[in-house]
């Protein structure tokens, strides 16, 4: 089939977005040229793709990709608009769809999920899984706890938003930063000692401590500095993650990291404890992509910090998850995600790290985990053993 043309592609989301600062990395490997909407305006255009938006999301306009499953939801950003019609949404999804159009045309894009080394590419996607949903949390506390007294989110999505509300978009800056705050233990990111060491906030602004719920900031802290520590080393190496180009993983970890960017004790926390990490997502912001078709790929020891750490956090979240979801469901429960969460339905109790806490069961975090264990089960004994090799997987794929 070939990549898509030339022609303009459209990025519905914000800059505020992990997914959409990935998919942003994507399109920019792929070099597809493509503007942010609705931030770039003007209204008749931005209406335009909201309203396309709203048709996919209530099923009235097909998706090109990827495949729905009832485990699935649909988010507000990112989604990717075709000049020929297409229509796409998930970060992840949007990266395997580009990599499957370039196969024998581009072989950086090609190397977004590469196909030659089924161990190389699991590694790939266990990297990506695991930032979307381990690294989101993370994040996520920095931009509304770490930075908490310093960050203008709400103000820019507010001038992002402003070609299509027009000056009802000013609401914004003071309804976004609340809704994100009271957000946050879903995300799970608690406030231990009922929220009193940030008194000095705007009540909406406080982050929250709901009874009953373990607090987590500082396993939260313990897993970014853990995190850090793992990739520095490794962007000190080589230009990109698995080698001289980038991955879908890269793409991953940029658009997480990039976050915090514009959260200014956030982003100070980053340039302290990572600096070259810090300088590799300057580049990557400033359009860095790797070259088009020198240099390789592959599963470096260097490598065994960042699965192992994987191995400590995201895989003994995904399993929780998962479990918990099938108690659940033998319950009878059927409501998950977060409307159940803030109806408080589909809970459940955990550990990690030692630490305990207490999460809403995720069914998007179910599909991404069955997905994840279909691939390891595909793999033969010696790509077992190169995964093996840099982590820990005794009980965790099986």
């Amino acid at each position: 089939m070939g990549l898509p043309g030339p022609r303009r592609w459209i990025l519905w989301g914000s800059e505020l977005s992990p997914f959409a600062l990935k998919v942003e990395a994507l399109l920019r490997v792929a070099n597809l040229p493509f503007v942010w909407m609705p931030a770039t305006g003007p209204f008749r255009i931005a209406a335009r793709h909201a309203r396309r938006r709203e048709a996919l999301v209530r099923r009235r306009l097909p998706l090109t990709w990827p495949r729905m499953t009832p485990l699935d939801e649909f988010p507000l950003v990112p989604f990717l608009f075709g000049p020929d019609g297409e229509n796409l949404y998930d970060s992840s999804a949007i990266a395997a769809w580009l990599a499957a159009q370039a196969i024998g045309v581009s072989p950086r894009v090609e190397s977004l999920l590469p196909t030659g080394d089924p161990a190389l590419r699991f590694a790939v996607r266990l990297v990506d899984e695991a930032l979307d949903e381990v690294g989101l949390y993370l994040v996520h506390t920095n931009r509304w706890v770490v930075a908490a007294r310093d960050n203008d989110a709400g103000a820019r999505l507010a001038a992002e938003m402003r070609p299509l509300l027009g000056p009802f978009a000013r609401l914004i800056g003071y309804t976004f930063p609340r809704r994100q705050v009271r957000r946050l233990p879903y995300l799970f990111s608690v406030a231990p000692d009922g929220g009193s060491a940030f008194a000095d906030l705007a009540p909406g602004l406080r982050p929250p401590a709901p009874s009953g719920f373990p607090p987590t900031h500082a396993l939260l802290a313990e897993m970014f500095e853990g995190l850090l520590a793992a990739i520095e080393p490794v962007f000190a190496k080589r230009p990109f993650l698995f080698g001289d180009r980038p991955t879908l993983a890269d793409a991953s970890v940029y658009g997480e990291l990039a976050m915090n960017r514009s959260d200014p004790s956030a982003w100070r926390l980053i340039v302290e404890r990572a600096p070259t990490t810090a300088r590799w997502i300057e580049r990557l912001a400033g359009g860095e992509v790797g070259p088009e078709t020198a240099g390789t790929l592959g599963l470096g020891d260097d490598l065994s910090p960042l699965l192992s750490w994987i191995a400590r956090t995201f895989v003994p979240l995904m399993q929780q998850n998962a479990a918990a979801w099938e108690r659940h469901r033998s319950a009878g429960e059927t409501r998950f995600n977060e409307r159940a969460f803030d109806a408080g339905r589909g809970l459940y109790d955990g550990s990690l790290l030692g630490r305990p806490f207490r999460a809403g069961v995720k069914t998007f975090q179910v599909r991404v985990w069955r997905d994840l264990l279909d691939e390891w089960r595909l793999l033969g004994d010696e790509e077992r053993h190169q995964i093996a090799r840099l982590m820990p997987t005794d009980g965790f794929f099986e």
